[in-house]
């Protein structure tokens, strides 16, 4: 298992997610403006994450991204896995086949690395890592609802001036005045 940044950004926006999961579906246009993680790269791990069933979509207005599974149930290990781990097993398998005898020297070594990684990052849950920032003092703030009704008339703003239209008006006006 590597360690990339795809794999960080992944935690990220899951630890997001779990945080706001009792507020309904997260959109990712709000993630990657909380985290300044671009849109089309989140949409890509996303996918990656929905595949694996650790998210749920729900599509339409109001909509966004919802843990597949509870947070205690997911584990830092599951999340780079899904977005990065195939990808990098298949390219561990193609190091190995080209180098046999520097193999044999040192992958002992890795092997044991990569099991300790591994066992790492499946002992730590998502739930663990959303309790971690609030104790830090991250604050959930609950989205503003954004009236966007195709339907809707913006409310006409009703001018109230003092200031006489016309010069009969203006004439009025000065007369009362004394």
């Amino acid at each position: 298992m590597r360690l990339s940044t795809k794999g960080r950004f992944a935690v990220t926006a899951m630890i997001d997610v779990a945080l706001r999961e009792k507020l309904g579906p997260v959109p990712l246009s709000d993630i990657a403006v909380r985290h300044n993680i671009s849109l089309s790269y989140l949409e890509q791990m996303f996918s990656k994450l929905r595949h694996d069933g650790l998210v749920e979509s729900t599509r339409g207005p109001g909509g966004g991204y919802t843990l597949g599974h509870r947070a205690d149930s997911i584990t830092v290990a599951d999340i780079i896995g899904a977005v990065d781990g195939r990808a990098s097993a298949q390219a561990d398998e193609s190091l190995h086949k080209d180098t046999p005898v520097t193999q044999d020297l040192t992958q002992d070594l890795w092997d044991a690395l990569n099991s300790k990684m591994v066992d790492y990052m499946q002992s730590i849950s998502l739930r663990s890592l959303v309790m971690e920032q609030l104790a830090k003092g991250v604050r959930v703030e609950a989205p503003v609802p954004v009236n966007k009704g195709v339907f809707k008339k913006p409310k006409p703003m009703v001018m109230k001036t003092t200031t006489p239209n016309s010069v009969f008006a203006l004439g009025k006006s000065l007369l009362a005045r004394g």
